[in-house]
């Protein structure tokens, strides 16, 4: 029995070579156990890959990449950072729109559902793409971190100019997977209040992820916004 990894037709495509390296195997065969012994998992299994359904590989213009998903109840929904509308903002988050709103003056959105950003070209990437319910870092070492590496690989190897967003060290670790001659790379440290204060706060990410995109010619990324601006065309 193996775990269906359910990825979009525009990355099957560039992540194939991937999905068939024995870390990725043992990982499909580790959720698939896990599944059957009906453990309790989250993002919900149709949302695991939900960041890749929102944005597809040739919208890719800025990658997040957070840590592994929150381990509440209701809380992931498949984006890095992101809960769904209705769910109370979790502390790291709050640090996020709170760096918006100091960064480019405009409010941040009105609940915690990050997808009108992922509609816009900001893959929202966690390292581990799992986790058991209320075990934080439960799926840490199953062999997601060589798939969140490898996805970071394929876009580096294959595109050119892309944004990526490096906050805490568990994303950092993957700065050797970038080609910093091809692509940007930004660094702060994670946005958890027990890290916020010693530099992601005043780091200024969001106002210089746009004058990248502009200085590329690129549409610049609405930071506010909500899930009801995210139907937006």
């Amino acid at each position: 029995m193996s775990f269906d990894f359910t990825l979009p037709d525009s990355w099957k495509a560039h992540l194939a070579p991937l999905l068939q390296e024995p870390q990725c195997q043992r990982l499909s065969q580790y959720l698939a156990q896990r599944c059957q012994q009906n453990i309790p998992m989250y993002p919900p299994r149709e949302d695991i890959f939900r960041a890749f359904r929102l944005t597809p590989w040739d919208q890719v213009k800025v990658v997040i990449v957070g840590q592994d998903p929150y381990h509440g109840p209701g809380q992931a929904n498949g984006l890095a950072f992101s809960v769904s509308s209705g769910v109370a903002l979790p502390p790291s988050l709050r640090n996020i729109y709170k760096e918006i709103q100091a960064d480019t003056g405009s409010e941040p959105p009105v609940d915690g559902d990050l997808q009108w950003w992922a509609r816009q070209g900001v893959l929202l990437l966690n390292r581990v793409l799992t986790v058991e319910a209320g075990k934080a870092n439960s799926h840490r070492n199953k062999g997601w971190e060589r798939f969140s590496e490898g996805v970071l690989r394929a876009l580096s190897t294959q595109k050119q100019g892309v944004i990526f967003v490096l906050w805490g060290q568990p994303a950092q670790q993957l700065q050797a997977s970038i080609d910093q001659d091809r692509h940007h790379i930004l660094t702060a440290p994670h946005p958890s209040p027990l890290s916020a204060y010693r530099g992601f706060l005043g780091c200024g990410h969001f106002s210089r992820i746009n004058a990248i995109l502009q200085q590329q010619g690129q549409q610049p990324i609405d930071w506010g916004g909500s899930a009801d601006s995210a139907q937006k065309p």
